[in-house]
């Protein structure tokens, strides 16, 4: 009998260890998650600088047919790599899922993110989500499209169902205006333009005030055509943008100093 009780409260004691262990990763868990569920601009410093992260992962997620170009992907490692100050460096994890059915709104991409996303800050690595989207934005019109939105601290969706539309699926298009697309969106949650309302730069002198939270400089990468486009203005914004024979850059007066302010290069 006393041997029964003994293993009996063995038993106990072992169960109460594996629930408290188990609670431990459930609350280490949604806490890591709590850190990329924060406001769009709200980590801008710890994105840019080695501050308080000295690493960060970059997660990129699409399903088979929605997978960027190879070449925009090569751009966007050199991208990440020139603008952030982090010793230990950038990695790029690619994630495979089944086609969403669209189009969306932005929460249910928040939903997808929440189900799909595997890579989380932790410790001295700050992580990014990047999801290219197989369905349009529900906000679209017969007129006008959304490319690709900011929508959290470490939080993105690229419509590339709507880039490859609207150009056809032509190669050196779809590559000029995805690459575009996904460094804008970055730009956003590096704090660009004003998002936090505390650009360096007073008053009109760097933001938009009619297309706010983007620059005024419309060669800049920060342009707000970058996001959002009328199918009519779509061609020659295409047309602008070969002529540069580069994926527009920062501009260095206002948007570069404003990465500086914040740690980055």
């Amino acid at each position: 009998m006393i041997c029964f009780i003994k293993k009996f409260a063995f038993i106990i004691l072992l169960s109460l260890i594996t629930f408290s262990c188990k609670e431990d990763q459930d609350n280490q868990g949604q806490q890591s998650r709590a850190e990329n569920r924060k406001a769009l601009g709200s980590s801008a410093e710890d994105l840019l600088s080695d501050d308080n992260y000295k690493s960060m992962t970059v997660e990129m997620v699409y399903s088979p047919a929605y997978r960027p170009t190879q070449q925009t992907l090569d751009g966007f490692t050199s991208f990440i790599n020139a603008r952030v100050n982090k010793p230990d460096g950038v990695s790029f994890i690619e994630t495979i899922i089944s086609d969403q059915n669209g189009p969306f709104s932005i929460s249910q991409i928040r939903n997808i993110e929440n189900e799909q996303r595997t890579i989380y800050t932790q410790g001295d690595d700050i992580a990014v989500y990047v999801y290219f989207a197989s369905g349009n934005a529900n906000s679209d019109t017969s007129t006008t499209v959304t490319l690709g939105s900011a929508y959290q601290n470490t939080s993105i969706v690229i419509y590339e169902k709507t880039l490859q539309e609207v150009t056809n699926n032509i190669q050196d298009d779809l590559t000029t205006l995805e690459a575009t697309t996904l460094h804008h969106e970055f730009g956003h949650i590096f704090g660009l333009v004003n998002i936090q309302n505390d650009d360096i730069h007073p008053g009109d002198k760097h933001e938009d005030l009619d297309h706010q939270k983007h620059c005024i400089i419309n060669d800049c990468l920060m342009y707000f055509e970058a996001q959002s486009i009328t199918k009519d203005n779509l061609k020659a914004r295409l047309q602008r943008l070969k002529a540069l024979q580069n994926i527009p850059s920062f501009d260095l007066d206002f948007c570069i100093e404003d990465l500086q302010a914040k740690g980055g290069n």
